[in-house]
């Protein structure tokens, strides 16, 4: 079985292929630390995917020949796990003489371009060149959607494979579909929360958090709603704070001017105080979408997390990454950016879910095709094989 390295892994693995936050149950270490903990989603997902006996960290910060040759001899490839690499201010420290060095296959596993609102992408010499040799290591290179494959044609990239993001199989399910209930029997929704934005990448900040605003007090009036928040500081403080910390979170909230004016009203903190969930532990928002009827939101992760276990999501769309999740598995999506009104009842249509059932089995089956052109061993199940035989382990 194979024995894998992790460049750049986001959180500590217990039990195989579990992924949460270092150190996880010291709240107070963690609290004034940023950590998205959807990239630990990704993480945790892919190793779901993957076949192995021995898993190892290869390191970047810095370049020892010694430790490169040590490691060139302990392990077989190195896993990327997918995140959003392919832009402006990437750094990659020392990738890119520790791969030349290394000399393993480096298996990029659904990594992703950003696009900035003013102009075209602009890369490093550094990104370019630890991009071509990760191309050049392998068969083919795992990328999340069209507009990242051609960011990579356009440096000379070719060999690259549409396959989405490995969360969206973390159960390894090839025959998982969304069927929908009727509307009215919709009663706990999911809201994946997404206050901090950038405005390189969404294009009007005052429309993105009225948006967001009006959105959360909606689903909260009219459904059990659970606001699911991945890593903010104030947000995470509110959950995991004493009672002197979440009051500093509302107060550093309402100090930024943009959640003043456009975010943070008396109903909004109300909301923030009694419905946000956070956890340090992937295996826990499992188990909160799970018990959601519809997840809805901005965070892509949190969404995909929710459909890879069968529930309905809809996702709105504000920057290139969000538009390209969206377009590769045809997910039902909503531009905040648009004049049109937001009304559930358009979405919620079987048809419009069924597109995303018809994507979803092609791109299952593109990241299983992308594993095995590329000579890793996974368990990634065939569609081919009888349900029966599925349950009872047949692989």
């Amino acid at each position: 079985m194979s024995r894998i390295l992790v460049m750049i892994p986001s959180g500590e693995v217990y039990d195989h292929d579990n992924v949460r936050w270092y150190n996880y149950r010291d709240v107070q270490r963690n609290l004034d630390h940023y950590h998205n903990i959807g990239d630990a989603f990704v993480f945790d997902s892919s190793l779901k995917l993957l076949n192995y006996s021995k898993l190892g960290v290869l390191e970047i910060r810095k370049y020892d020949p010694r430790q490169v040759d040590r490691l060139r001899d302990e392990y077989d490839y190195v896993v990327l796990r997918g995140s959003n690499y392919i832009h402006s201010q990437m750094n990659w420290e020392q990738a890119e003489a520790v791969l030349k060095h290394l000399g393993l296959p480096v298996l990029a596993f659904g990594i992703g371009a950003q696009a900035p609102v003013d102009g075209k992408i602009a890369l490093s010499d550094s990104t370019r060149n630890v991009l071509r040799i990760i191309a050049d290591s392998t068969q083919s290179v795992g990328v999340r959607g069209a507009y990242t494959a051609q960011v990579l044609a356009d440096i000379g990239i070719n060999n690259t494979r549409i396959i989405g993001c490995p969360t969206a199989f973390r159960n390894n399910d090839p025959d998982l579909t969304i069927t929908l209930p009727d509307l009215g029997s919709v009663k706990k929704v999911g809201l994946t929360v997404r206050r901090e934005v950038s405005p390189a990448y969404a294009q009007d900040i005052r429309q993105y958090l009225t948006f967001h605003r009006s959105l959360i007090k909606s689903c909260a009036t009219r459904f059990d709603t659970i606001l699911i928040a991945q890593g903010e500081l104030e947000e995470k403080k509110l959950v995991f704070g004493n009672d002197r910390q979440k009051e500093e979170a509302i107060a550093a909230l309402k100090a930024n001017d943009w959640v003043r004016q456009w975010y943070l009203d008396d109903e909004i903190e109300k909301l923030y105080r009694s419905r946000l969930f956070y956890s340090d532990v992937v295996a826990d928002y499992d188990a909160v979408v799970s018990r959601c009827d519809l997840v809805l939101g901005y965070r892509l992760h949190g969404n995909l997390m929710a459909l890879a276990n069968g529930v309905p999501a809809i996702y709105f769309t504000y920057d290139s990454r969000t538009r390209e999740f969206a377009d590769t598995f045809r997910i039902p999506s909503f531009d905040v950016f648009s004049e049109k009104l937001f009304r559930l009842s358009d979405f919620w249509r079987q048809d419009t879910f069924d597109a995303f059932n018809r994507a979803y089995a092609g791109t299952y089956d593109a990241m299983r095709d992308f594993l095995e052109e590329n000579g890793i061993e996974n368990a990634m199940r065939d569609r081919s094989l009888p349900i029966a035989e599925k349950a009872r382990g047949v692989a």
